[in-house]
């Protein structure tokens, strides 16, 4: 229930803790916030009053401090008027006083057993008062069982309570003064509270404690209200002076230590309230620092609705997402500082570690909000800076600038710039370690330097081996076709005059790029062996080829002399040695492509090869004595290693067995164009034998002298022999045989005798035609004789193309009959 004063409303009472103990803390909010009280920090006093129901304690408090409690009216009787605690402020006192009026203690209502509400009030009282005054009738004074003695034991047995208390002021108000002077009652009244101190438990960690270390006393006294109304009024306006300035050094509420500022006192004593009615040991200074962080925290999270609703700060929020902002750090901090601001002043009288902590949480909680504001800002910056370096490399790399030294001025280009925009970002309130985000930055630069070096190195080393691939493939390849004993040392003198010029302008290349001499080492170890490789590549490549090149080989031997004009088979060579040369080319040629020889290691390949293969058998006496085993029955060449083999032994015996059944026909027909020549020289019979005919003939040879018929048929046979002389190639039909010869020629005679026939038949008739008509020519008879003779040449190659088949030669000589018909 609240009641106002007739002053205008100035003075607020309130009811906060009722008759069953339950204490109403909307009650005591609505309170404070009416009588201005949050704002005071620690500039107010709370008073407590104390004392035996129906002693005057509304009344005094009303007239003390200008408030409104409810007084009993004498006339309906002494009955209890104060029920609970009521709240009220002081009027026209400085400091802001706040009263509170306790139900009085010793009531019949609650009964003589019902002491417990008593004492709770009381240690309610000490707890957050600064000055309790305790209502005393004169009269009891010096009884021993007084009512002032039970009340002042209560409020000494409930202090016990307390853990650490403060220091607070008695102020003990005799009321009804009698003629008895001031200072007797107030040596009897400090006799009887140190009997009662020294009478009361105590823990035992205050045994020996006095009385002064937890209460400063002071005793005045009143007239009767009733009987000496003006004089009371007088003396009680003379001891609201003491009210004044309570709070200054000397003043009547000295000490204040633990107090509790004026934002948190509602709270405060909620909570201690709350302690108290669940019968717990007050500890004062825990309470102090639970009320101080429950306050900070509830401003700390006000503060922190503010910002995050700041126009200021959305209005940067949103400025930030679509790109960067200038000044970001300067506008950030001005709005956090002043939210900071505000939460120094609202908790600057609460417990300093508690504030600090809470302050320190504000903070953290408010960038925590900014951070990712902060962090899309350097994130802009490290786009911008990134891109920069990107561009400027890009462009110094195209006017040819070295690219280690293009790097490093572009990074501390990009690098300061992004710094500068970091400085302009980053909040003070923030221990922010500039070295993380600048790292990040210098990796990202660092990967893309990474990336366009190594795109500039491959494509340098590209250049390098393309340059190697040329300068190698084609020569290798001519020098391996070559199959000489001395290919692979040219080949070895071309991969090292090549590989070292590459290497030594590859070197040069790379200072540029500013690399270790590890990396630069392999690099140039790469291109080394990419050269090698390339030169095994080709070299496996003809070995892949080596039937076909040992073919073409032993073809070009043997069919060609040492001036390289084609060979003629006369029978005057000596085929057996030709062959032999032409087969140990093939084989040579077969050997420089067994293996590889860059390392200039001797080998027993070429030996070996033309041992096991050229020499004989595998009994010859040759191989014997260099071999005491088969050379090639293996799969490995001795001192090659099988990385450089190309052509394993097995697979060279393999070969050559295949090269000797793929030209053994050339050499047989080489054997038989050479068997032919000599036929062809031997066609006439011995000279003896001629002479033996000219001796037995001679009769006969007379007696065709002395008939000219016979001599005529023996001169028209003659012609015609020579006729058909003429007409074909004997000695080329001869060549192959004297059967086969006489075949073709008695085939073909008769046709021959009707072509000569026809031929002067036609002549005769031409000679005629002359006659008549000199405008014609005969056809000259070289011109017949030559066309004879180119068709007489074109059947000896017919002839020749396949000499051993009888059955050809029958059909080539129907052949060209019916061609001459």
């Amino acid at each position: 229930m609240d009641a106002e004063a007739d002053n205008g409303g100035e003075c607020h009472a309130a009811q906060v803790v009722g008759a069953d103990g339950e204490m109403d803390g909307a009650a005591m909010e609505r309170f404070a916030a009416a009588a201005g009280l949050p704002s005071r920090g620690l500039s107010y006093a709370v008073v407590s009053i104390l004392g035996p129901q129906g002693s005057g304690k509304s009344t005094l408090l009303n007239h003390l401090f200008g408030t409104s409690f409810t007084e009993m009216d004498a006339l309906k009787g002494r009955h209890q008027t104060t029920k609970g605690i009521w709240i009220a402020k002081a009027v026209g006192i400085e400091p802001f006083t706040v009263v509170l009026d306790l139900e009085g203690t010793d009531g019949r209502e609650r009964g003589q057993d019902d002491t417990a509400f008593e004492k709770q009030s009381a240690l309610f009282a000490l707890a957050v008062s600064d000055i309790v005054i305790i209502n005393l009738w004169c009269h009891d004074i010096g009884r021993e069982h007084a009512a002032n003695r039970p009340l002042l034991r209560t409020v000494f047995q409930v202090l016990m309570r307390l853990f650490s208390p403060r220091k607070t002021t008695l102020l003990l108000v005799v009321r009804d003064k009698t003629k008895t002077p001031l200072e007797f009652l107030t040596q009897a009244l400090k006799e009887d509270i140190q009997k009662i101190w020294d009478s009361v438990q105590k823990p035992e960690a205050y045994k020996e404690a006095a009385l002064s270390e937890f209460f400063s006393v002071e005793v005045t006294a009143l007239s009767s209200y009733e009987e000496k109304e003006e004089l009371f009024k007088e003396q009680v306006g003379q001891l609201r002076q003491r009210f004044y300035h309570s709070i200054a050094p000397g003043g009547l509420a000295a000490d204040r230590r633990g107090v509790i500022p004026a934002s948190g006192f509602c709270l405060s004593a909620l909570q201690i309230w709350k302690v108290i009615r669940e019968n717990k040991d007050l500890n004062l200074p825990a309470h102090k620092v639970m009320v101080a962080a429950v306050r900070c925290e509830e401003i700390a999270n006000e503060k922190l609705r503010h910002f995050l609703s700041d126009k200021g700060w959305l209005e940067l929020d949103a400025a930030v997402k679509s790109g960067p902002v200038l000044s970001f750090g300067l506008r950030l901090r001005a709005i956090l500082d002043s939210y900071l601001s505000e939460y120094d002043m609202e908790t600057m009288y609460f417990d300093e570690g508690v504030r600090t902590a809470k302050r320190q949480q504000l903070e953290s909680s408010m960038l925590d909000h900014t951070y990712p504001a902060l962090e899309t800002v350097i994130e802009h910056l490290h786009v911008v800076a990134l891109n920069k370096f990107k561009s400027d490399l890009d462009q110094s790399l195209r006017s040819r600038e070295g690219f280690a030294a293009a790097v490093c001025q572009c990074a501390q280009a990009a690098i300061g710039e992004f710094d500068a925009g970091l400085r302009d970002a980053v909040v003070k309130h923030v221990e922010w370690d500039a070295s993380k985000v600048r790292n990040k930055l210098q990796d990202h630069i660092q990967t893309h330097v990474e990336s366009v070096r190594n795109a500039k190195l491959a494509e340098l080393k590209a250049n390098y081996e393309k340059l190697l691939s040329d300068g190698l493939a084609g020569p290798v390849q001519s020098l391996l076709e070559t199959g000489e004993r001395d290919s692979w040392a040219c080949i070895r003198r071309l991969y090292r005059r090549e590989t070292e010029n590459a290497a030594l302008a590859f070197l040069a290349s790379l200072s540029e790029f500013d690399l270790d001499q590890t990396m630069s080492s392999k690099m140039v170890s790469d291109l080394r062996e990419h050269a090698r490789s390339v030169v095994e590549m080709k070299s496996r490549e003809e070995a892949g080829n080596v039937l076909m090149r040992m073919k073409e080989r032993f073809f070009t031997v043997l069919s060609r002399d040492r001036d390289s004009m084609p060979r003629t088979w006369t029978g005057d060579e000596d085929l057996r040695t030709i062959t032999r040369e032409a087969r140990l080319a093939a084989l040579r040629l077969m050997s420089v492509m067994a293996a590889i020889r860059l390392d200039d290691k001797p080998d027993k390949i070429d030996r070996a090869l033309i041992t096991a293969l050229l020499d004989g058998g595998p009994f010859s006496q040759k191989r014997s004595v260099e071999f005491t085993y088969d050379p090639l029955a293996s799969s490995t060449w001795e001192e090659v290693s099988p990385r450089d083999t190309l052509i394993t032994p097995v697979q060279c015996k393999s070969i050559w067995r295949q090269f000797k059944a793929e030209t053994e026909y050339a050499v047989a027909q080489a054997m038989s164009m050479q068997e032919a020549h000599r036929r062809s020289k031997n066609w006439l019979p011995p000279a003896w034998t001629i002479l033996l005919l000219a001796i037995l003939g001679y009769n006969e040879f007379m007696f065709l002298l002395r008939n000219p018929l016979y001599l005529l048929g023996l001169f028209v046979a003659l012609v015609l022999s020579y006729a058909i002389w003429l007409q074909y190639d004997i000695t080329a039909y001869f060549r192959h045989g004297t059967i086969s010869a006489l075949l073709t020629i008695l085939s073909r005679l008769l046709p021959t005798i009707m072509e000569i026939v026809t031929a002067i038949v036609n002549m005769s008739q031409s000679h005629n035609k002359h006659s008549a008509n000199r405008s014609h020519h005969p056809p000259p008879l070289h011109a017949q004789s030559s066309k004879n003779q180119t068709w007489r040449q074109a059947q000896v190659v017919q002839y020749q193309q396949s000499p051993d088949s009888p059955s050809s030669s029958s059909s080539s000589v129907d052949s060209n009959t019916g061609d001459e018909a």
